[in-house]
């Protein structure tokens, strides 16, 4: 097997070639390297944590506080995807934390229950802990269920980010148990298992707790940057509505996408033609911006791609922001090196 060291130098999100790309067990294997127990303030049990610090941000040290980047893993992901942003951190000097906020989201303790946003809540403490961490750049980052759980921590803990950068997330599980139903693959059963059965009057208070589509209005007021493949949905298994219904939800009534907009796009996979001006020449973004928009603190990116994310433009837009500072949307010329953009795990 590989050393150790060497997957630590090769993990961005994926390694830059997939012939040098680590398999799932030398991930495994890393990340268990990684990871500390950090003890769940919420029942008391040790929970997984997959955890970066430079040296130089140790606690015990002298030196400028650092920023802390919070990684969550998919919706069938768990702890080994935790070093897959640490190539990335360890670029810019950042302490990063990977919880595994209760594994596969295929039980009730999973799946934005109250018991997995206390193990962010309780990872990002046990880095403050540990290394100097400046409170005012405390950033958010997930793709798919990461980035569903991303808007459910953006909703629930909001005094705590700098920002949050949510990628192709699910943001309404009554929508996507429909939708995955009509596609029959396995996240309508996997709703299911954590909410409790079928949408209805008996599970209607899980689905809507753990849907941050219903709850985005207590994250107004921190930087929300969220982005949609035009093809998820048909390549991909979140519908480009979730996204975008999400930004309306944050959206000044003259900012929110009409129903018959998202409408076409979700059936066409095309921007209508209406919306077509409002795009952007995005240098970080190694996909087409096709559509992008913004009100307050929340904007939308619907680029050319299916279920994807780009890590290096997510932690470029995160670095720009700061806690009690206005968003910051501008776009720069130079960029650090990238890491590929990538399909997200399911």
């Amino acid at each position: 097997m590989k050393s150790i060291a060497y997957l630590a130098s090769c993990v961005t999100l994926v390694a830059a070639e997939p012939t040098k790309r680590p398999t799932a067990d030398e991930m495994k294997a890393l990340a268990l390297k990684m990871a500390v127990d950090v003890i769940s303030t919420k029942d008391g049990t040790p929970q997984k944590v997959v955890y970066y610090q430079p040296e130089s941000a140790a606690k015990n040290l002298n030196g400028p506080a650092v920023p802390l980047l919070v990684f969550l893993h998919t919706w069938s992901g768990s702890i080994e995807q935790g070093p897959m942003l640490m190539g990335l951190a360890k670029q810019r000097g950042w302490v990063m934390v990977a919880p595994d906020f209760r594994g596969v989201n295929n039980h009730p303790e999973a799946c934005a229950s109250n018991l997995a946003s206390q193990d962010v809540v309780d990872a990002v403490d046990y880095a403050k802990n540990h290394a100097r961490i400046d409170p005012d750049r405390i950033y958010l980052v997930g793709g798919s269920g990461g980035g569903h759980m991303s808007l459910v921590m953006a909703t629930r803990t909001p005094e705590l980010w700098a920002a949050v950068s949510a990628w192709v997330p699910i943001s309404d599980l009554t929508a996507w148990h429909a939708e995955s139903s009509v596609r029959k693959n396995a996240y309508a059963k996997m709703i299911e298992q954590c909410c409790g059965g079928i949408p209805g009057p008996a599970t209607a208070a899980e689905y809507r707790h753990r849907s941050p589509l219903f709850h985005l209005a207590a994250a107004k007021g921190i930087p929300l940057d969220i982005n949609t493949g035009i093809h998820d949905g048909h390549t991909g298994s979140v519908p480009v509505s979730h996204s975008l219904l999400a930004f309306n939800a944050l959206a000044t009534a003259d900012k929110q996408v009409s129903a018959e907009d998202i409408g076409f796009m979700v059936r066409e996979q095309k921007i209508p033609a209406n919306l077509a001006h409002e795009t952007q020449n995005d240098l970080e973004r190694q996909k087409a911006v096709l559509f992008r928009r913004s009100s307050g603190n929340a904007r939308v990116t619907v680029f050319e791609g299916g279920h994807d994310s780009e890590p290096s433009a997510a932690l470029a837009w995160l670095a720009r922001q700061r806690k009690g500072q206005p968003v910051d949307f501008s776009l720069n010329d130079v960029t650090s090196p990238q890491a590929p953009s990538v399909e997200v795990g399911k």
